[in-house]
């Protein structure tokens, strides 16, 4: 084992423990994206952010003597993830939203995320989905449900866009396969080089689009937009991802996908806190629901 996992896995802590620390860290993202919104354009904004935690992952690997992947195949496979995970499925979110998208429509279709797994898994990964754990899926999946729907019912009378849409949905398509792509392929990766790699993949899909629909707009001078930068790279792009690596190596990826049940609850709470929205008796009542069906979908 490297420095770099080492680091992670001392003490060995329990897969629960890891799960707690990871799903408030993911819910972050929503009211991070909120807060730097007025201050940059979204791809600029996660091109800087991915760029930074590369940087920072590529120095600490170098200083601690982690390994670096060992042929041309391990590269594409960190590459690959990194395009899906994090290119593809935060740079198609972020879009998406940006361009018309109702946050509450594309944090039901981001939702979607632990059927799909639970569906793919096992003709992909050959995990077997129990009953019990399909059981779990589908009741976290009406807690999820429920607190979105006060969000949804706050659209107001303009349309769904289509394009943002579609942009949405293939962007939670893509970070589905992308963790099915790192459960086959970079279990046995170190973590630190892994996901550095990662984010030089994901800076394709985000060059790309940002040349074709931004200007490079970021407010070096809003004290908001250095904020969410630094905690987007240090709490999101380094802690969470790093999270999710471990919980994907340990663990299925049906289990795991479930945990994100509990943002759209987790996430409400934080923007009710921050931002002051309102917190219904609903939206509490479906993050009670979803944290029950993480943890019938998580037992063992």
């Amino acid at each position: 084992m490297s420095s770099a996992d080492s680091a992670i896995h001392r003490p060995a802590l329990p897969s629960s423990v890891l799960a707690a620390l990871f799903v408030p860290l993911w819910s972050t993202g929503f009211v991070t994206a909120r807060l730097v919104a007025p201050h940059a354009e979204p791809l600029t904004f996660l091109g800087l952010r991915f760029v930074a935690a590369g940087l920072l992952l590529g120095l600490y690997a170098l200083w601690s003597g982690a390994s670096w992947p060992q042929n041309g195949r391990a590269w594409l496979d960190a590459l690959v993830a990194g395009l899906l995970i994090h290119g593809l499925y935060l740079g198609g979110v972020f879009w998406a939203v940006s361009h018309g998208l109702p946050s509450g429509i594309s944090a039901l279709i981001a939702g979607l995320q632990p059927l799909l797994t639970g569906l793919l898994s096992r003709p992909l990964l050959g995990e077997e989905v129990s009953r019990r754990r399909a059981l779990g899926i589908v009741v976290g999946a009406a807690g999820a449900g429920l607190t979105l729907i006060p969000k949804l019912g706050a659209t107001g009378d303009g349309g769904i866009p289509l394009v943002p849409l579609l942009v949405c949905l293939a962007g939670m398509v893509a970070i589905t396969l992308g963790t099915i792509w790192q459960k086959r392929r970079g279990r046995s990766a170190d973590l630190a080089t892994n996901t550095a790699v990662q984010y030089a993949g994901a800076m394709v899909p985000i060059v790309v689009g940002g040349l074709l629909t931004e200007s490079g707009q970021f407010d070096w001078s809003s004290a908001a937009a250095w904020t969410g930068l630094a905690w987007s790279v240090f709490g999101m792009s380094i802690g969470a991802i790093l999270l999710l690596m471990v919980l994907i190596k340990r663990g299925a990826v049906a289990q795991v996908a479930a945990l994100l049940y509990l943002v759209p609850g987790v996430s409400a709470l934080m923007a009710w806190g921050m931002f002051g929205e309102a917190l219904t008796p609903i939206q509490i009542a479906g993050l009670a629901i979803a944290a029950l069906g993480v943890a019938v979908a998580n037992k063992g």
